[in-house]
């Protein structure tokens, strides 16, 4: 199945989801850039506060969407050691490419955070949000982050991923749910009909649009998750799923 777009792909793994609508302490975090998109569905499918995960993808000198490692804050590092010894990538060139990465971490954190202070994540669910996974390094380096945090529970979510993948962080999170994982996914943009680029405007228009649209939401009762789950799915049909351990 291919999607239109990051915003479809969202409110259709919003369906798969749905236990944790309006729940108390639980927030979905996006991995900026295309992530953010998804998450937005997610959060405003589920009534959920929207965060943002700050990591780096470390691209491979010459092949930059290949990730040889990712980057988060606190000094957070994974590194893709098959991919190192693959290309014979030297430990001068992964600190070189680690600081030009460093450095647009931290532009990113403050065009996207502004004056906007961290969420205390300590015991909360955690639904981490990407547009897609291939090796998985960055979600790793996210993971590692969140998990110094101490939150009470690690969900990743994602509408496509390699099975390999998926079945390696099965060990590192509490949950792994995936809308599809095709054998031979070969890059992410070719499951999505429109895989253009996310601008930093539009990451910082989602994050601003949620905020206020869960600010305006507290007026009201928040909705019973039965009647959720009616509302996304109203013909009670099951969405195939490649892979969705518990």
């Amino acid at each position: 199945m291919q999607f239109y777009n990051r915003a479809e792909a969202g409110r259709l793994l919003a369906q798969k989801l749905t236990a944790y609508a309006n729940c108390e302490n639980t927030i979905v975090l996006g991995l900026p850039r295309g992530g953010v998109p998804v998450a937005f569905e997610v959060a405003k499918m589920l009534n959920l506060p929207l965060d943002i995960c700050l990591v780096r993808k470390l691209g491979a000198p010459g092949r930059k969407e290949l990730a040889m490692g990712a980057i988060a804050t606190n000094g957070v590092r994974i590194l893709n050691r098959s991919v190192l010894d693959w290309l014979d990538i030297s430990d001068q060139m992964i600190e070189q490419v680690a600081a030009q990465e460093q450095a647009e971490l931290e532009r990113r954190d403050r065009c996207y955070r502004g004056d906007r202070p961290c969420p205390n994540l300590q015991n909360c669910t955690l639904l981490l949000v990407d547009d897609g996974i291939a090796t998985g390094s960055t979600l790793r380096a996210a993971i590692a982050i969140l998990k110094h945090q101490q939150p009470a529970k690690i969900v990743i979510a994602v509408p496509v991923a390699s099975p390999t993948t998926l079945n390696a962080l099965e060990a590192e999170v509490d949950q792994v749910v995936c809308l599809q994982a095709p054998e031979q996914l070969h890059s992410i943009s070719l499951w999505y009909k429109d895989f253009s680029q996310t601008s930093d405007e539009t990451v910082c228009s989602l994050l601003n649009a949620r905020q206020v649209e869960l600010g305006a939401s507290m007026v009201s009762q928040p909705q019973d998750t039965s009647d959720l789950a009616q509302e996304l799915n109203p013909l009670g049909q099951e969405l195939t799923s490649d892979h969705e351990p518990g």
